[in-house]
């Protein structure tokens, strides 16, 4: 984050950054579906999180359906896809260490969770695989991470995986 005026710019301190988003996640974000905050309350350096996601509900698609033969007019239809995440907690860590925001910081699923974009041996999230780790940018934060995760275990070719039995860790 920056700020100034007249085009100058001020980078503002990592650990000021860092309470910014600390009290952000305190406060409870959007429809609580995702949260987070510090491991260790003691820890001055504010390196260790951990991050809540709640699996996404059923999303509803339209579905277009053309016919042209009978009646000449277009129907659009919405029907839901069952997300195999639904209702799911999932537990992940999350660790900033000294480069951040400059760098992203690591991102690991505590729960065993089945997604293309995380390690099926380590919980890790794979840089190379999720976008908004491998175009990261200073003004992301960790909420855009956990938000982002949760559109993804939506998206098709993740909505349908066959998952490890909840409860289940790495």
């Amino acid at each position: 984050m920056t700020l100034g005026s007249g085009g100058s710019s001020v980078v503002v301190p990592r650990n000021f950054r860092l309470l910014e988003e600390l009290e952000r996640g305190e406060k409870g974000i959007g429809d609580g579906t995702v949260s987070y905050g510090m491991d260790d309350g003691d820890d001055i350096y504010m390196r260790s999180w951990t991050g809540t996601i709640i699996g996404p509900h059923n999303v509803r698609i339209p579905s277009v359906y053309i016919i042209l033969m009978l009646t000449r007019q277009v129907h659009c239809f919405f029907s839901s896809c069952q997300s195999v995440h639904e209702g799911r907690i999932y537990q992940l860590k999350l660790f900033c260490d000294k480069d951040y925001p400059e760098k992203p910081p690591g991102v690991r699923f505590h729960s065993r969770i089945n997604m293309t974009c995380v390690n099926h041996e380590t919980g890790v999230v794979e840089p190379k695989k999720f976008v908004l780790l491998s175009n990261w940018q200073r003004e992301y934060t960790m909420e855009d991470i956990l938000t982002q995760l949760k559109k993804e275990m939506a998206a098709p070719h993740n909505r349908k995986l066959v998952q490890p039995p909840e409860g289940t860790y790495f």
